[in-house]
């Protein structure tokens, strides 16, 4: 298992953090590195490609990405107990679908038996990751 360090802060916190005021030529800029490094060089980005980064709320909140990081985890975590489970996974399921919004998200997960304050539900979703990808890569023939 690889051991991932998260930043603390995103790109616009770090420019700030640095006195880099945050105008719009410099949130275009930064975004356009971003889209070239991403699509590399046979891609031809339009002029206002870079417009777009101003409507992306995962650049301005830290922390905003990881929800989908943790969301995955958590449904990964849970369907494996489920699926894996007898008639007490599938009761504690119910007991979780019941709680509905009564609760904060973990607090309800705990009664499925997930608990996201351990690192095992996000080890085990990119062990799952991991897996897949080696298999796409059999599969495309690169490994």
């Amino acid at each position: 298992m690889r051991d991932f360090a998260y930043p603390e802060r995103t790109l616009a916190h770090a420019l700030v953090e640095s006195g880099t005021p945050l105008t719009v030529d410099v949130l275009r800029a930064e975004y356009r590195k971003l889209l070239e490094a991403y699509f590399g060089p046979r891609v031809m980005l339009e002029e206002v490609s870079d417009i777009e980064g101003l409507r992306i709320p995962h650049f301005y909140r830290a922390f905003y990405v990881y929800t989908y990081a943790t969301g995955i985890s958590a449904a990964i975590a849970l369907a494996d107990r489920v699926l894996a489970g007898g008639a007490q996974a599938r009761d504690d399921y119910f007991v979780f679908l019941r709680s509905g919004g009564s609760r904060y998200p973990l607090e309800s997960l705990k009664l499925a038996g997930v608990d996201m304050s351990k690192p095992e539900p996000v080890h085990a979703a990119i062990a799952r990751f991991e897996k897949l990808v080696g298999e796409l890569g059999r599969f495309l023939g690169l490994g």
